[in-house]
C-alpha cells in the first residue's frame, strides 16, 4: 500500500477561504469526483480528490480504500483509515488551510470514510453522498463533533436508503448535528444534491 495518498487538486481562484476534499466510492478513482468540481461552484475553495491507496479487485484502474468483497469485508480498512488520518493532518502544512476551515466529504465508500475518519477531527463540517455508516462509529464517545450533512437517493440500489437513515440515528445519538436530506434518485451525484452541498459549506464558514 502506498505510504501517503496521491490526489489531484484544483487551486482556489482568490486567497482560499477554505478547503474541500472529496473522497470516491470503490471501484472509481479520483478523476471519477474531480470531473464535478465545475459543478461545485466554489471559487474561493481549494479542492482536492484523493486516490484511495488500494487496487480495485475487479478492474485495474479502478482504487478501493478497502475491500468489499463478502469474504474479505473490511481488509484493508484500518490502514486506510490511519493512512487517510494522517495525510488530512499533513495538509495544513502544504496548504496553509487548517482542519478548521476544512470540509471532508465523500461518496459512497468515500462516504463512509468520511464518517469514520471526519468524526475523529476537528473538521469544519462532514458531507455524505450515499454513504454508510462503519460499526466501529457507533463506539465513539460523545463530544463536540463537525457538523454532518447527509444525502442519499431513495431508489439506491448499492447502499439502500435505509443506511442512510441508520447512519443519521446513530451520529445523531451521538450528538452530531445533522442535516438530512433524500433524492428520488439512485447511486449518484446530483446537481440538486450539489447545491446543498455548496450550500452547506458556506454556512459551515461562517
Amino acid at each position: 500500500m502506498n505510504q501517503t495518498l496521491e490526489f489531484i487538486k484544483f487551486p482556489a481562484q482568490t486567497e482560499p477561504q477554505g478547503l474541500v476534499i472529496t473522497l470516491h466510492g470503490w471501484g472509481a478513482d479520483a478523476n471519477d469526483v474531480a470531473s464535478l468540481f465545475p459543478y461545485f461552484k466554489l471559487p474561493n475553495y481549494q479542492f482536492i480528490f484523493p486516490h484511495a491507496p488500494y487496487a480495485y479487485p475487479y478492474n485495474p484502474s479502478g482504487k478501493a480504500w478497502y475491500d468489499l468483497r463478502a469474504e474479505n469485508i473490511f481488509a484493508g480498512l484500518s490502514e486506510s483509515r490511519q493512512l487517510l488520518i494522517d495525510w488530512l493532518l499533513s495538509l495544513e502544512n502544504e496548504t496553509g488551510i487548517p482542519l478548521n476551515k476544512t470540509i471532508l466529504s465523500g461518496f459512497s465508500q468515500g462516504g463512509a470514510m468520511t464518517l469514520d475518519v471526519g468524526l475523529n477531527l476537528p473538521l469544519a463540517g462532514l458531507v455524505v453522498m450515499s454513504g454508510y455508516l462503519h460499526p466501529s462509529v457507533k463506539s465513539l464517545e460523545t463530544r463536540d463533533f463537525p457538523p454532518t450533512l447527509i444525502m442519499h437517493g431513495t431508489q439506491d440500489q448499492v447502499v439502500p436508503l435505509e443506511d442512510a437513515l441508520k447512519a443519521k440515528e446513530v451520529t445523531e445519538k451521538l450528538g452530531v448535528k445533522v442535516e438530512y436530506h433524500e433524492f428520488e434518485m439512485g447511486h449518484e451525484i446530483s446537481l440538486e444534491m450539489l447545491n446543498i452541498f455548496r450550500n452547506f459549506v458556506v454556512k459551515s464558514m461562517i
